[in-house]
């Protein structure tokens, strides 16, 4: 097994296990760039009293401690590292014994999986025992098996990038399967065969599209080939497990990417099968937009206007833009002249998004706000057309509630067309919209709109004890507030006294 040391170390024997290993790359063993010796080294620099701390602990006992994985890959990246991975041939029992009195705190989440977490200082730290983990053909939980070896829980990682180790305390970087040239390529490959890295674990298929959109990687041949003749192996993963994959593709910086690799796999048929139905038939006597390129443009041009207005990467904005059409395959209707139509697609597509991902066990609000901004990405069409009242405009922004920033980018986004004059008619329209939210905003306060008259003084003026009707009085000064604005208590009264009358209430 190839080994590179750090500047001033002396590589180990090779190999580990005393065997080759047949995934090993055919060309000789990359060497670490100044620049990643550096990253390395930095790294090191941060954790240098952690690191040789625990990794004396370990060796003094005489076992093996190894930093592994996306901290070592996201060192060499240059990317910013947060928490620590660390792997052992050390057993569970025994790293606990080890780390006691040392730890300033220890929990035992994972330790079924061979894990062990713990805090020192600022840093969180997980050790994990050499392991492997396989699916059984209908499992959905994973067998864990303890290795003796490095070179046998680097050989059973996904992918070569997350299969590099540094050995603690010498600092010894080791990678048996070339993957400081395939992160130098940007490619994903297995150590081993994919077929064998997705059937141990077929929530790689998913974390392979996931880390082509994160890090920007490209696919290799044989790893594209696996992932599509496999997919179906993930009907056995559980929906969470999915779900948290699917939320870090979208949170990336090029979701576009994932979906896409998503979609011609035949990978989102178990994930989000929505999504390929977008692909409609066009032809030359119906015109209509390609709905599946359309959403993903949307999906871009979203993740654009969060940059341009200071937002952080947000899950329910990128989901809605992603799903507020999804709706349309089963609205569409061919009308005379060539025209389709897609009526109602938006209240369609929110009963779709919230089956969707309610069935991937995303939380309640997230459902819910996603859902809500599906329905309501339509509500601004025709603003252009004809002056919206100002009881207008507080329903629009008092119908997206807390959502009305996502809906302000939604809406934008969802302006695709090729037409700079339409185009520009939309932005000006859009901003207009917003400018008049904005003044009544600070004249009325709108997030916090309320009838003029409250429940008991409601109870009080028509002489009722509370119940239903309670709510429909105060139901209908709200819509009176709405339309006109804010009145004297003297006109709310006669209001609701004419109301009442009119109910034969009075």
């Amino acid at each position: 097994m190839p080994n590179t040391a750090l500047p001033g170390e002396t590589p180990r024997p090779e190999p580990l296990d005393g065997t080759a290993s047949s995934s090993s790359p055919s060309t000789a063993p990359a060497e670490l760039t100044d620049k990643q010796k550096a990253a390395i080294t930095g790294l090191f620099g941060s954790i240098d009293t952690i690191a040789t701390e625990l990794g004396d602990l370990f060796a003094a006992a005489g076992h093996e401690l190894a930093l592994v994985g996306g901290p070592v890959r996201d060192a060499l990246l240059g990317r910013e590292v947060h928490d620590l991975d660390l792997t052992t041939d050390a057993v569970p029992q025994t790293i606990l014994t080890l780390i006691d009195g040392w730890a300033d705190a220890v929990w035992t989440v994972g330790i079924d999986f061979g894990t062990v977490g713990l805090r020192k200082g600022g840093h969180q730290l997980e050790i994990t025992t050499y392991r492997s983990e396989s699916y059984s053909p209908k499992s959905r939980k994973p067998e864990v098996d303890y290795g003796t070896s490095l070179y046998e829980d680097l050989v059973r990682r996904d992918f070569t990038v997350n299969a590099m180790a540094v050995h603690l305390p010498s600092q010894e970087f080791v990678d048996p399967f070339g993957g400081l040239t395939d992160l130098r390529e940007r490619r994903l490959r297995t150590p081993g065969r994919p077929e064998d890295s997705f059937s141990d674990d077929p929530l790689r298929i998913m974390r392979a599209v996931r880390f082509a959109a994160q890090l920007g990687f490209t696919l290799a041949p044989e790893v594209k080939a696996a992932a599509a003749d496999m997919a179906d192996r993930l009907k056995i993963v559980s929906a969470e497990r999915i779900r948290d994959e699917l939320t870090k593709l979208m949170l990336s910086p090029n979701p576009r990417v994932g979906i896409e690799h998503m979609v011609d796999l035949g990978i989102a048929h178990y994930v989000l099968p929505e999504m390929p139905k977008l692909r409609l038939e066009i032809d030359e006597h119906h015109r209509h937009k390609d709905v599946y390129e359309h959403s993903l443009t949307v999906l871009d041009q979203a993740i654009d206007l969060e940059k341009q207005r200071g937002m952080e990467p947000d899950l329910v904005l990128r989901l809605a833009a992603l799903l507020h059409d999804v709706g349309k395959p089963k609205t569409r209707a061919f009308e005379s002249g060539g025209r389709v139509t897609f009526h109602h697609h938006e209240v369609v597509g929110a009963s779709m998004s919230k089956s969707r991902l309610s069935a991937l066990r995303f939380s309640k609000d997230v459902v819910a706000d996603v859902s809500k901004l599906v329905a309501l990405h339509l509500r601004f069409h025709g603003y252009g057309k004809g002056e919206w009242t100002d009881s207008a405009v507080r329903r629009y922004a008092r119908d997206a509630g807390h959502l009305l920033e996502r809906l302000h980018v939604l809406t934008r986004a969802d302006c695709t067309t090729r037409n700079r004059r339409k185009a520009a008619a939309l932005s000006r329209a859009y901003d207009d919209i917003e400018r008049r939210i904005e003044r009544l905003a600070e004249e009325e306060e709108l997030n916090k709109i309320r009838p003029d008259l409250d429940g008991n003084e409601i109870q009080e003026i028509l002489g009722i004890k509370p119940g239903p009707m309670v709510g429909k009085a105060y139901r209908y000064m709200l819509e009176l507030r709405l339309e006109h604005g804010p009145m004297d208590k003297a006109d709310a009264i006669a209001e609701l006294r004419k109301w009442a009358e009119e109910q034969g209430e009075l």
